[in-house]
């Protein structure tokens, strides 16, 4: 194997690649980048056995084509030292040597014959595929991941799910405590859903940023695939029924706040200073088109609250929220205005943006309420 490469396209396509990497990798083999040169590209691949990324760029000057598995913590930290230039890199058939040549110098790395290196899955005849726009998939997981689980018991918590139907695709996350629904418009010929796995869903996330051509999804009961333009992410979904997560949104919220977004934000983030370390419990009184917030830690003797005016249809209502969960809400809603539609101090508060236009996606997000003294 030798060709000559761009050293930032290099470093930029392993760098991007090696975010699949696992720290503890399962197989000694995984370790390392499946370097293959082929049709004027160079194809690289990391797996940890769950996701598999594969990504090309072109190269120049091929003079023999090959297969190498890099180690890829060597590749990464010789890489990231190099400003732009052209590198010749040269493998040894034999000894599986990695030269790489540069104007003023070379540097030498031990490789490994990549005959162990594991395939990708494999996805079944009976298959499903679509074409899904960027921004919408962006948007989606954008959205949602937020919100998704740490939970080795409910293990379909720990992902985001795709829930597929003839007029719209639905992106859902929850971890019992909030909720985020966004849904959007979208047509497919068939009703289908799967849980995307938290991991692969942040790094396609990552890459769909630099995306700007429809993403192709390919799915089964078991792995999902998204082809991009110079990226193909391949990964196991989680298997399960997830919760019917309609059948918690509440449907008759009388209660409504209409609120400056920002301003509840940073009225949340000062009082939560005081909030109890354990429960970080707010208290949010609302009347009078005022919101007040409320946070004490009894045991050091400290106490805050601000009042925050707002556009309040409704009873009064008070009710409690951890800071750290409202904190994450409202800074994943991008519009100036929200409301808050709320029933009562024991059920759940819905959080939506307020728009000046009619939009082809809606969003929600719901927040389960903590206990108040009264």
């Amino acid at each position: 194997m030798k060709f000559t490469v761009s050293s930032s396209a290099l470093q930029s396509l392993l760098a991007t690649t090696g975010k699949v990497i696992s720290n503890k990798s399962p197989l000694p083999i995984l370790e390392n980048f499946l370097m293959e040169l082929k049709d004027g590209k160079l194809v690289v691949t990391t797996s940890d056995l769950e996701t598999t990324l594969v990504g090309s760029i072109e190269v120049d000057n091929i003079e023999k084509e090959g297969t190498i598995a890099a180690p890829a913590k060597l590749m990464l930290d010789s890489l990231k030292e190099f400003p732009e230039m052209p590198l010749i890199i040269e493998v040894n058939d034999t000894t599986w040597e990695i030269q790489i040549t540069w104007s003023s110098g070379h540097l030498s790395i031990p490789g490994a014959s990549a005959v162990s290196y594991p395939a990708m899955q494999s996805l079944g005849a009976e298959s499903k595929n679509l074409t899904l726009d960027v921004d919408m998939l962006v948007g989606g997981i954008n959205k949602t991941i937020f919100a998704t689980a740490d939970d080795e018991l409910r293990p379909v918590m720990n992902g985001v799910y795709f829930d597929f139907t003839p007029e719209s695709l639905t992106f859902v996350a929850t971890d019992a405590h909030k909720l985020v629904k966004y849904a959007a418009e979208n047509t497919t010929d068939f009703t289908a859903a799967f849980i995307l796995p938290k991991k692969p869903a942040n790094l396609l996330k990552a890459l769909l940023l630099k995306e700007e051509e429809p993403v192709e999804v390919t799915f089964d009961a078991k792995n999902a695939a998204f082809q991009l333009q110079n990226y193909k992410l391949v990964c196991r979904l989680i298997e399960g029924n997830y919760p019917n997560y309609n059948a918690v949104i509440p449907t008759a919220n009388p209660n409504k706040v209409l609120v400056d977004r920002t301003g509840l934000l940073n009225g949340i983030k000062r009082v939560a200073v005081c909030s109890n370390p354990t429960t970080n419990l707010i208290r949010m009184d609302i009347a009078n088109n005022k919101v007040n917030l409320t946070a004490q830690d009894i045991d050091f003797s400290v106490s805050a609250n601000e009042t925050i005016s707002c556009s309040y249809d409704g009873t009064p209502v008070s009710i409690g929220f951890k800071s750290t969960f409202l904190v994450e809400i409202l800074s994943n809603i991008e519009t100036p205005t929200v409301v808050v539609e709320l029933a009562d101090s024991t059920r759940a508060g819905v959080f939506k943006p307020v728009y000046d236009d009619k939009q082809s996606s809606e969003s929600l997000m719901l927040l389960m309420p903590m206990m108040i003294n009264a």
